[in-house]
């Protein structure tokens, strides 16, 4: 029997539900600004939105939190699988029954990860750990809870990862700095992950989705947000935006690696990158103007960065070929994430572009 979430007998406040959300290391990731999108969002009358570009899922889980209908989309699959988990999924638990099926590490299992990552991530020991529970988390009964029991094992391997991204391999020696993380192993971290997951879930009354699709084809009959948020990767100054270059072994491991090809001869493994338009300066200006124009009939919400291209004053006139009132907020930012060391910090303008009617 599926345990459900129980309703509190005080309700938490959008914050106090935000407080407790699981983070997540990702690039470009809104949980430090998470206080301004609710104030930004509180101004708003709407009472569905969809969260276009849904990443670690905070934006989604702060409309959630609002109490709005919340359509959350990704075309990562270990992106949707997290919406599925903490958006779509209003009371699923994993349930102790459920803890004692998945560490039954005796189970025969395929071999794959062991075989595949040997030397490049994790000892032996926790390859072995992840081919194991992946094969008990493929024999569960309910969506949600692999949805739950996979976002809880994406953590564990981000906090395992050093640096949080999967583009460095070998002896990581250099990086362990003492820290608890390093010091977990991926079963101690998976059951930490999986209490985290299970006191997040709740249920706000209304019927959310999590999507796992390419935005330009996700516009259908029944999905007409009053909202549309929207925070696209962009093409920086430097470097690059590609998630599947830092997210690869995520990606795979949200699927056990079905259906996507590795490539060999990398170093550490990557599966071929994914194409999206918003990484390129000869695509993305067409690519916004197009979104913008397929979710005409809502309110536009974009979240972006003043060190990205295109430039503001191109943005807010592609928006007003759609919008009648275009209004801009603005806040100084620091994201503390990056690929390399001139990365690592980078002081901008973020930007929130607001379309009405």
């Amino acid at each position: 029997m599926e345990q459900l979430a129980f309703p509190l007998l005080f309700e938490p406040t959008v914050m106090e539900r935000m407080e407790n959300f699981p983070l997540m290391r990702y690039m470009g990731s809104k949980y430090k600004l998470v206080p301004w999108l609710h104030e930004t969002f509180s101004e708003l009358e709407f009472n569905s939105a969809l969260d276009a570009f849904s990443g670690s899922g905070v934006v989604s889980y702060l409309l959630k939190s609002m109490g709005k209908e919340v359509h959350s989309n990704d075309f990562l699959t270990f992106s949707a699988t997290i919406t599925k988990a903490l958006i779509e999924n209003n009371s699923i638990l994993i349930e102790k029954s459920d803890i004692e099926f998945l560490m039954d590490l005796e189970v025969e299992s395929d071999n794959f990860i062991e075989t595949t990552f040997e030397n490049v991530f994790f000892s032996k020991n926790e390859l072995i750990f992840l081919d194991k529970i992946s094969r008990n988390i493929s024999e569960l009964s309910s969506p949600y809870k692999k949805a739950l029991a996979l976002t809880a094992l994406f953590r564990s391997c981000l906090k395992k990862q050093p640096r949080g991204v999967f583009t460095i391999s070998g002896n990581l020696e250099k990086y362990d700095d003492g820290r608890r993380d390093l010091k977990l192993s991926l079963k101690e971290h998976f059951l930490e992950q999986t209490k985290l997951n299970n006191q997040v879930v709740f249920d706000n009354s209304k019927m959310n989705v999590s999507y796992n699709e390419n935005i330009f084809e996700l516009k259908k009959p029944n999905l007409n947000p009053d909202l549309v948020y929207f925070d696209p990767p962009y093409v920086p100054p430097s470097d690059d935006n590609c998630y599947i270059k830092r997210y690869h072994f995520l990606e795979g491991l949200s699927k056990y690696w079905h259906g996507e090809k590795i490539m060999e001869e990398t170093k550490v493994k990557k599966i071929q990158k994914k194409f999206t338009p918003f990484s390129y300066k000869k695509t993305a200006i067409h690519a916004f103007e197009t979104l913008f124009d397929q979710f005409s009939d809502s309110t536009l919400v974009l979240s972006y960065s003043s060190n990205a291209f295109p430039d503001l004053d191109s943005l807010v006139s592609l928006m007003k070929n759609e919008k009648s009132h275009v209004e801009i907020k603005s806040k100084p930012h620091r994201y503390n994430f990056g690929n390399h060391a001139t990365a690592l910090r980078s002081n901008v303008m973020e930007y929130l572009i607001i379309g009405r009617d």
